[in-house]
């Protein structure tokens, strides 16, 4: 197994305004001399983390990082309006024109894989390759192994817990459900249907899951996350179409990509990443045998740590 790198503190931090109403949360770490990197952060709405930091070389990387709208510490909390994958596309750009950047790798996981897709495909120019995991490719097939008949036949008892808020009739569109739960007036409300939503995607995000119990100092942020993931998933994530990603692969072409994908991933299924790879031949596929999901688990990690450590070389 490759390690990590040794935690990491950013070299500076900064706010950008994007719009009247955001305000963006962004990072640099590293070495503010070399190649720069720009990280895509999961959910939508997860925030970044200091573990994202430690996949990348400090004394080689210029690692940019930033919480999406309304995420981790870009304000307004948990806000969903002017909050859709184009707008946090062109906040990309405003980052990378902010500090001067002409061309940086893309590095996302899971949502991040989504984003980082979106942008890449919307400014190949700007970008110099892309590393990639547990691909989502947002499309209904996907939405629906999570949220209808795919993690509830590995999970059942998880599966019970999280539909058990909702009655008969809600049941049969769940993310409505709760969205509307989530958007609810009612605190309590939001606070019951944010913690149910989020425990079971920890709990199929794992190969052996960590059921430790919420940190109450983040509930705000865990309700933000379970607030934005419904926003999108319940207007499909805002692309044109249910294969939009992989319809305008062709424009990754000129680009070399690391896909990395857990062999057992329950969230975001090794399908997508087959299929992303068949459309887009110049990126190479690792699969992780005894992995699911999270960036975390120690195979994911190890494997992210080496193609990090393989665009040195292309560097």
């Amino acid at each position: 197994m490759t390690p990590l790198f040794p935690d990491l503190e950013p070299a500076r931090t900064f706010r950008l305004r994007v719009s009247d109403l955001h305000e963006l949360h962004v990072e640099e770490a590293g070495n503010l001399s070399g190649p720069p990197v720009i990280f895509f952060h999961g959910g939508p709405g997860a925030g970044v983390s200091p573990i994202h930091r430690r996949l990348f070389d400090p004394s080689f990387w210029r690692v940019i990082l930033f919480d999406q709208r309304g995420a981790g510490k870009s304000t307004p909390l948990g806000e969903l309006r002017e909050n859709t994958t184009w707008d946090l596309v062109a906040d990309t750009e405003k980052i990378r024109e902010h500090l001067g950047i002409e061309k940086w790798l893309v590095f996302g996981g899971s949502w991040g894989s989504t984003l980082g897709l979106a942008y890449a495909e919307r400014h190949p120019e700007r970008v110099t390759g892309l590393i990639l995991r547990g691909i989502f490719l947002a499309r209904k097939a996907e939405l629906e192994w999570s949220f209808a008949d795919g993690v509830r036949r590995i999970w059942p008892d998880a599966w019970e817990a999280f539909v058990a808020p909702l009655t008969m009739r809600e049941r049969g569109s769940i993310v409505r459900a709760y969205h509307r739960r989530l958007t609810s007036e009612d605190a309590t409300e939001r606070t019951e249907a944010a913690l149910a939503w989020n425990a079971f995607e920890g709990m199929a995000s794992h190969l052996v899951p960590d059921t430790k119990a919420p940190d109450p100092e983040e509930l705000q942020r865990d309700i933000a996350l379970a607030r934005i993931e419904a926003h999108y998933f319940i207007n499909g994530t805002f692309l044109e179409s249910d294969d939009q990603l992989l319809r305008d692969a062709w424009r990754l072409r000129t680009l070399p990509g690391i896909v990395v994908q857990g062999r057992y991933d329950l969230v975001c299924p090794m399908q997508a990443a087959w299929d992303l790879v068949a459309a887009w031949p110049e990126a190479r596929l690792v699969v992780v045998p005894a992995a699911g999901h999270a960036a975390d688990e120690p195979g994911i990690s190890s494997a992210l740590v080496e193609a990090t450590e393989e665009f040195k070389k292309k560097a």
